[in-house]
């Protein structure tokens, strides 16, 4: 497998066992999240690039690899996606260049599939 596929079907199996616990309280963290980034007064192409440049400065290479294939999946271009990468790594400073480049890597393949 490759890293899109990966990372799809691990993310889908932990989802299911996660749900499948009897927590309300992450039943609804998992319902505000999805309803964060439906349209509203912005729309679901603009939450996404949010989505990817937070996770970028935040470091978390399982939320940048989620929101980049959702950028793929609402239809950005890898030149919005870079620009909002790049804006990313100048809030975040040069310790966000390790996940820039796995995130490269991760749009390539997403590209690829």
């Amino acid at each position: 497998m490759g890293l899109v596929q990966d990372f799809n079907a691990y993310r889908s199996k932990m989802n299911e066992k996660i749900m499948a616990s009897d927590s309300l309280i992450i039943k609804r963290i998992f319902n505000l999240d999805t309803n964060a980034y439906a349209e509203g007064s912005l729309d679901v192409k603009t939450k996404e690039l949010i989505g990817l440049t937070c996770s970028l400065v935040l470091r978390c290479d399982d939320c940048v690899k989620y929101h980049l294939g959702k950028c793929k999946e609402v239809g950005l271009d890898t030149n919005q996606v870079q620009e909002a990468m790049g804006v990313a790594t100048l809030v975040g400073g040069t310790i966000v260049i390790p996940h820039l480049r796995r995130a490269f890597e991760y749009w390539e393949e997403l590209n690829h599939v």
